[in-house]
């Protein structure tokens, strides 16, 4: 793919670095009206207990619409103790969290005023570890069907509509208890395969291979 259209999202999910890592360019949409129940503020990891949603609190926009780039993080709920103690709870134990766990424990610390500055500086990290150089530009017009959209595509709700993306399965800390479960953060996948991750990446993409586990 030459260029790709995607929203900001938090801790994004294998799916999203997947279209990073193939695509030569990388848009990243901020004008679009922000969604609830998206991607864009949550992410899901593996716990003990099975998958956990974690999200990011926003401060409620004045207006009916508002666009993505505009919106503000809440500091309601505490929420970056209770996402960093959920972090470190489902993944002390995997391989590579205490290599990692210095690069992502500041996310949790500072205070950030808008989300997708937030989101962003996290994505950077992430493919920092993984080494992988997407250009990603932030857009500053919204366009109407553009090709390679995946900014609604890429959905907790509809992952499976993605016919170039085919998760395989990898280490998991509770795979023995819960099965494999796909398609989770990007999170599981760093703090479990490490490096290795990019090799799922690759493997998971329509083009990386067969579907066979890494």
């Amino acid at each position: 793919m030459h260029t790709v259209y995607v929203t900001t999202a938090y801790l994004a999910p294998v799916q999203y670095y997947c279209k990073l890592y193939r695509a030569r360019h990388v848009m990243l949409e901020t004008c679009d009206n922000y969604l609830k129940q998206t991607y864009r503020n949550r992410c899901i990891i593996a716990a003990a207990d099975g998958p956990l949603s974690l999200s990011v609190p926003i401060v409620k926009p004045d207006t009916p619409k508002c666009l993505t780039k505009d919106i503000r993080i809440s500091d309601h709920g505490n929420w970056r103790h209770l996402h960093w103690n959920a972090l470190k709870s489902a993944y002390s134990s995997s391989p590579f969290f205490d290599y990692y766990a210095d690069e992502f424990a500041p996310f949790y610390e500072k205070k950030y005023t808008y989300l997708i500055d937030f989101n962003e500086e996290l994505r950077c990290v992430v493919c920092s570890l993984l080494d992988m150089q997407p250009d990603v530009r932030r857009t500053d017009t919204y366009a109407l069907s553009p090709e390679n959209d995946f900014r609604e595509l890429i959905h907790p709700k509809h992952s499976g509509d993605d016919p170039a993306f085919s998760p395989v399965p990898y280490y998991q800390v509770f795979r023995e208890k819960s099965g494999f479960l796909p398609n989770l953060s990007i999170a599981d996948l760093l703090f479990n395969m490490g490096p290795e991750g990019l090799l799922v990446l690759a493997a998971s993409s329509a083009s990386g291979g067969h579907g066979q586990p890494v």
